[in-house]
C-alpha cells in the first residue's frame, strides 16, 4: 500500500476506447457467426462449439461474451432493435413518409438475403417450444407493432386533408401478418418473387390509412371489386 495515498479519493479508471471497440467487434462477429450456424444447421441442432468455430475463437472465449444460445438470440434481437430504431427514425424525418416506408419494406422483405428469412423461420419454430425464445419474439413483435402504429398515425395526421382512415393499430397488425407471410414464403420457396406481393401489401396499407379499406372488416370496403368471370 502506498502510504501517501491514504485519505485521498480514488479516481475511477476510464475504460479504454480501443478495448470497447474490440469487445463490440467480437460480439458482432459472434452474432454474425451464430446467424450463419442457425441457418446452416437449424437453431436446435447448432451448438455453441459450432458458433465458436464459425467465429474463429475457442468455446471458452465465446462463453465470455454469451453464456448460452438464448443469450445469443437476445443479442441478435437487441441488434435488430437498434437497426429498426434507426430505420424508423429515418422514415419519420423523410418528407415523403410512406414512400420511405415502402422503400424500407422492399429492402427488408425483398432485397435482404433469403437467409434472413430462413433465420426468422428458425426463431419462430424454436419459440413454439422455448419460453425464452417465445418471450424474445413477443417483445420484438410488440415493439414493431408500436412503431408501425405510431408511423401510420403520423401519416394520417400529416395528410391534407387529414385522412379519416382505419385504426393505426389494426393496420399495423395487418402489415405484420402480411410481412410474416412474405418471410415464410421466401424461406420455403427459392423461386418465390416477393415484389408483386409487397406492392399489393403496400396498396392495401395505403387504402386502409386513407379510409378506403377497413382491416377489421366492420366497414364495407370502397376498393374496386373485380367482376366474377362469366360462366
Amino acid at each position: 500500500m502506498n502510504v501517501h495515498s491514504q485519505g485521498l479519493p480514488r479516481v475511477p479508471s476510464q475504460p479504454n476506447p480501443a478495448r470497447l471497440d474490440s469487445v463490440e467487434e467480437r460480439r458482432s462477429r459472434i452474432l454474425d457467426a451464430a446467424e450463419a450456424c442457425f441457418v446452416r444447421h437449424g437453431f436446435h441442432r447448432a451448438t455453441m462449439n459450432d458458433v465458436a468455430a464459425e467465429a474463429g475463437m475457442s468455446p471458452g472465449n465465446l462463453y465470455r461474451y454469451f453464456p448460452s444460445k438464448d443469450a445469443i438470440v437476445a443479442g441478435l434481437a437487441e441488434r435488430d432493435r437498434a437497426a429498426v430504431a434507426e430505420d424508423f427514425s429515418g422514415i419519420e424525418a423523410h418528407p415523403e413518409m410512406m414512400q420511405a416506408f415502402a422503400d424500407l419494406a422492399r429492402r427488408h422483405l425483398a432485397e435482404a438475403p433469403a437467409e434472413k428469412a430462413v433465420l426468422c423461420l428458425e426463431m419462430w419454430a424454436e419459440a413454439t417450444r422455448n419460453p425464452a425464445m417465445a418471450a424474445i419474439c413477443r417483445d420484438f413483435e410488440r415493439e414493431m407493432s408500436a412503431r408501425l402504429s405510431d408511423l401510420y398515425r403520423q401519416f394520417q395526421e400529416r395528410a391534407a386533408p387529414r385522412a379519416p382512415g382505419a385504426d393505426p393499430e389494426a393496420v399495423a397488425r395487418l402489415a405484420l401478418v402480411m410481412a410474416d407471410g412474405i418471410m415464410v414464403r421466401r424461406a420455403l420457396s427459392p423461386d418465390f418473387a416477393p415484389g408483386p406481393i409487397i406492392d399489393a401489401m403496400l396498396t392495401l396499407i395505403g387504402a386502409a390509412l386513407e379510409g378506403r379499406f377497413d382491416p377489421t372488416g366492420t366497414v364495407p370496403s370502397t376498393l374496386p371489386s373485380h367482376p366474377e368471370p362469366a360462366r
